[in-house]
């Protein structure tokens, strides 16, 4: 059987893969645009999205009192932004193994300023404490990423945002986050040196 995280990461490859593969054009347009309005909200807060959110969603990994379950924000907070990402992109925005923190690092890269810049968004991201909070700081990371043309794997964010949430979790998360942030901005710069 598949811990939660698992669970939570192969529910949002199903919904990315039927989007994906979905040949009617206009209903697709109309899930990312009802997925967007849920940008930073509640799961469960708009109606429009319940069947988005919450259709063929594994039983036990929904809220039994009310308040969203850390799953229910972990797919919610993925797909939501994947919705704001995908918005007027021709190529799919999911990116398999592009991680958030070397997403991030691609966007410093080469610059000495938006190094700066890029780093205070992602550590006001990073030390985020409540879902809504981390949220609104990674819309404004993935607005960059967009700006950029740069993809995300949205499976692996919906399980990084599952794991924060979770007591042992986020520092686990924090530190892969800051690896791979630091790590690709490093191995870009040296590129463009050997390039000069």
């Amino acid at each position: 059987m598949k811990n939660r995280k698992e669970q939570v990461m192969a529910f949002v490859r199903k919904r990315l893969l039927y989007w994906q593969s979905e040949t009617n054009i206009h209903l697709v347009r109309a899930d990312m645009a009802n997925l967007r309005r849920g940008i930073g909200k509640r799961p469960g807060e708009l109606p429009q999205l319940w069947e988005l959110l919450f259709r063929d969603f594994p039983e036990e990994l929904m809220s039994r009192d009310g308040n969203p379950t850390w799953e229910e924000w972990a797919v919610s907070g993925a797909l939501t932004l994947y919705a704001m990402h995908q918005q007027g992109s021709e190529q799919n925005v999911h990116v398999s193994g592009k991680r958030l923190g070397i997403a991030i690092g691609s966007l410093a890269a080469g610059d000495e300023d938006r190094m700066k810049a890029v780093q205070r968004r992602f550590n006001a991201f990073a030390t985020a404490k409540e879902m809504p909070e981390c949220l609104h700081h990674l819309r404004g990371l993935v607005q960059l990423l967009r700006s950029e043309g740069i993809g995300l794997d949205y499976a692996e964010l919906a399980g990084d945002l599952y794991e924060f949430q979770t007591p042992e979790g986020a520092a686990k998360v924090r530190l892969r986050w800051g690896q791979d942030f630091y790590r690709t901005a490093r191995c870009q710069e040296r590129k463009d040196e050997e390039n000069v």
